[in-house]
């Protein structure tokens, strides 16, 4: 990373609804076996580092990543991490929302009952200016979608371009700097325990 502070970003570990594709916004659903041994593994990919900030969703299966990451005695809980609200889709696949809103992706719409793509824009902005204005780089441990918001903020692209960003389950991704240009350095690295 360059002088300036970045951000190491931490999609949490499986749980049953990510395992079988169901949007999970609001539902606090805690990690599966497979999802604790995936935060083991974000753990030994990260030992030895040293954050000045370290953030995560009020979620179980982001706070719990966090803590088997062995994050949890400085971990801050921070709302806007939570990830998109879905409303009256939360819970269902893609596939059934989509027989009910042909065409639909979370990044078009509609969202009935949740939360529109700018909100969570406005939310990974904060985001965005809180890791900047950090002593050193931030770790934080979110979600799927929201994480691929916070991306496409970082790099100063609209939130729907992180529909462009794959993002696993436990996996490691790093926001920082070429020069003066926010930039995505590295996406969706794997880290599985074992």
């Amino acid at each position: 990373m360059s002088g300036r502070p970045g951000a190491w970003l931490v999609r949490h570990g499986q749980t049953e609804w990510s395992l079988s594709g169901r949007h999970t916004g609001t539902t606090d659903l805690p990690l599966t076996d497979e999802g604790r041994a995936q935060a083991t593994g974000i753990a030994a990919r990260l030992a030895g580092r040293d954050f000045a900030l370290v953030l995560s969703s009020p979620r179980s299966r982001a706070l719990d990543t966090a803590r088997l990451a062995g994050f949890g005695d400085r971990l801050e809980v921070d709302p806007d991490l939570a990830e998109w609200d879905y409303g009256d889709v939360e819970g269902l696949t893609s596939e059934a929302i989509r027989e009910r809103f042909p065409g639909w992706t979370i990044w078009r719409g509609p969202w009935p009952g949740g939360e529109a793509a700018d909100a969570v824009a406005a939310r990974a902005d904060r985001i965005v200016e809180r890791i900047r204005g950090a002593s050193g780089d931030a770790l934080v441990f979110s979600h799927g979608h929201l994480l691929r918001v916070l991306a496409a903020r970082w790099a100063g692209l609209a939130a729907a371009d992180g529909g462009r960003l794959a993002l696993s389950t436990a996996t490691l991704s790093v926001l920082g700097w070429d020069r003066e240009a926010p930039v995505i350095q590295s996406w969706n690295e794997a880290c599985r325990g074992g």
